[in-house]
């Protein structure tokens, strides 16, 4: 399938707005915005960027935290024709000058907070509270599809974060399978929950609901007390929880259930049996499991939750270790590369990155290397293994770190643990297990120590070390690197046969 040679932005928005009007779009903490109301300062932006001089595929930034202005400022951004930079909420000003230095921003859009903390940077900054709605807006004309629509920031894991551009045509037909993939089609007033950035899935799972007249609960962080009150409530049919979001809801709502929830989106990390137990015995099977990227958005393979549970439920013997992913999603290629590198190619993919050297376009061939490790199995289906970044050398073993975190998920006493390595010349590598928020009161390394014996001798962490607060990024993913460098400023490491930490300035 390939999108049309102009995408008529704004003509969708307008049906949208007749067709549902005074019905809720989006609620937030910061109010509550119609259909029609979305049109209106959707296109009051778009006419505001235009006055500006933007032009297609120019690029606008949006640093706004998640609420009613992020939504509308997202259309507008696109009903414009330019290129939207979705700047996280959560970056510091040096993270947004880095961005700008990739993706030279004419125009940031942002609120009051904003306008204090980016004030001086090489860009005109918009206040939203500034933007007027248009009343009876007219439509927009169509926005080339080869023009620039979209630059995603890559996590910044194994280094600097990178500028993956999308054109409009892309996302576009992004938006087209996204909407084709949902396990049912959202009716008027069906109700999803987005807590988590309005950078990456939160917004394109939101526009596939406000494309069918759906309605968005879009919150400001994760509050376990808040999400319960809304899933007792019952008027939920849908909530997006990564797995790190997942397991905060699951340790606050402990016993409780919500079998009206119809689906449980989930992705972007990998899916501990563990927490995908807890998960089920909060809502049921009702968890989807998909595979996304951010040079390849979702969908890339989809598991949908009567395959997720018969894949939880295999016994571990009867496969290999690793995360089963699901199959790949219509016009989605993919295939095992050297030395177990995943690569996929598709129409929806990104055109190309950005860095401090200047744009790159893909592979001459098409294929993305995405960096993950993985397995198609005999049914086609995808497993993820773990990150060609994070496999650990030790003892002349080549070891997964997600395999030894799956074991060690839901240790009791403890939040999240994270797998490190750290550098040795005895074994190459030393794993270390690190935990979050240890409780004194219990013995988290012994129980640990008990969930790893099933695992092969090498497999074994060589240290159990505890941290108030694994890193993480802006995307609220551990940062396995963030973790070794905080484990190697507090501790040092006693090389040799039988390895162990020593606490810095402890003789």
């Amino acid at each position: 399938m390939n999108p049309p040679t102009r995408i008529p932005w704004s003509l969708e928005l307008h049906t949208l707005a007749r067709r549902h009007g005074e019905r809720t779009a989006v609620q937030a903490e910061d109010g509550r915005l119609c259909y029609a109301g979305l049109n209106r300062r959707a296109h009051g932006l778009a006419a505001r960027l235009l006055r500006e001089g933007v032009t297609p595929g120019a690029c606008v930034g949006i640093y706004l935290p998640n609420g009613v202005d992020a939504v509308w400022a997202d259309y507008g951004v696109t009903l414009s024709g330019a290129c939207l930079v979705h700047l996280n909420a959560a970056y510091t000003r040096e993270e947004v000058e880095w961005g700008l230095r990739l993706a030279p921003m004419r125009v940031i859009l942002t609120d009051r907070a904003g306008m204090a903390l980016l004030q001086g940077l090489p860009a005109r900054l918009l206040c939203c509270e500034d933007i007027d709605p248009i009343d009876d807006p007219q439509v927009l004309p169509a926005v080339p599809a080869d023009a620039w629509g979209r630059i995603i920031f890559s996590s910044g894991t194994t280094g600097k974060p990178k500028g993956l551009v999308y054109d409009h045509g892309r996302r576009w037909l992004a938006a087209v399978l996204l909407r084709a993939m949902l396990p049912w089609v959202p009716q008027p007033g069906s109700r999803i929950l987005l807590m988590t950035p309005y950078v990456h899935g939160a917004s394109m799972l939101a526009r596939a609901w406000l494309d069918n007249g759906g309605c968005v609960e879009l919150r400001r962080g994760v509050d376990p007390a808040q999400a319960g009150a809304l899933l007792r409530a019952g008027s939920l049919e849908a909530l997006f929880a990564p797995p790190t979001v997942l397991a905060k809801l699951a340790a606050a709502l402990g016993e409780q259930s919500f079998p009206g929830l119809r689906c449980l989106f989930t992705g972007t990390q990998t899916l501990t049996p563990g927490l995908y137990a807890r998960a089920r015995a909060l809502f049921g099977p009702c968890v989807r499991v998909t595979y996304g990227k951010s040079e390849n958005v979702n969908p890339i393979t989809v598991l949908d939750p009567a395959d997720t549970d018969a894949a939880y439920a295999e016994a571990p013997g009867d496969t290999a270790p690793g995360a089963c992913l699901g199959w790949p999603a219509p016009g989605v290629e993919l295939r095992i590369g050297q030395g177990d590198e995943i690569l996929l190619r598709s129409q929806h993919m990104y055109i190309g990155y950005v860095d401090a050297e200047g744009f790159h376009p893909p592979e001459a061939d098409g294929w993305h290397r995405t960096g993950d490790l993985g397995r198609i199995d005999a049914r086609g289906r995808l497993w993820l293994l773990g990150r060609m970044a994070d496999v650990i050398k030790s003892g002349g073993y080549k070891i997964y770190p997600d395999e030894i975190e799956a074991a060690l998920a839901g240790t009791p006493g403890c939040g999240p643990i994270c797998v490190a390595a750290l550098p040795s010349d005895y074994w190459g590598e030393v794993i270390v297990a690190v935990a979050e928020q240890a409780d004194p009161a219990q013995d988290w390394a012994a129980q640990a120590r008990e969930r790893v014996a099933g695992l092969a001798r090498y497999k074994h962490p060589r240290a159990y070390v505890t941290l108030d607060e694994l890193p993480r990024n802006p995307q609220g993913k551990i940062s396995r690197r963030a973790v070794r460098e905080a484990v190697m400023a507090r501790w040092g490491l006693v090389d040799g046969a039988y390895p162990e930490l020593v606490r810095r300035g402890v003789e």
